[in-house]
């Protein structure tokens, strides 16, 4: 496989991730939950999000509530598999269970 090609899962998989970010983010009740259980700021979220790592842990909060993953998917017009895939491509481990 050539550099290109494993490029294209990772970047499909960032677009999932941010697309997760934003969906999280512009529900008031939402972001607060997730900046609860992350433990980062509401002015430290940009920089956060630049970290390594970052959003395969925005797919995995996303991935540990099952009606905010539902949710997600059906706004973002996925499945619940891509959260999965992504969530890989971007370097995190492969969950014990699948989303159902």
């Amino acid at each position: 496989a050539d550099a290109g090609e494993l490029a294209a899962p990772r970047k499909a998989a960032e677009g999932i991730a941010i697309q997760a970010l934003s969906f999280i983010a512009g529900d008031g009740e939402r972001l607060g939950c997730f900046l609860a259980a992350t433990g980062i700021g509401p002015s430290e979220i940009r920089a956060a999000s630049r970290q390594p790592g970052f959003l395969a842990g925005v797919l995995e909060y996303l991935a540990s509530d099952e009606r905010l993953a539902a949710a997600f998917t059906a706004a973002a017009g996925c499945q619940p598999a891509d959260i999965a895939k992504a969530h890989v491509a971007l370097g995190g481990e492969p969950w014990e269970r699948e989303i159902p």
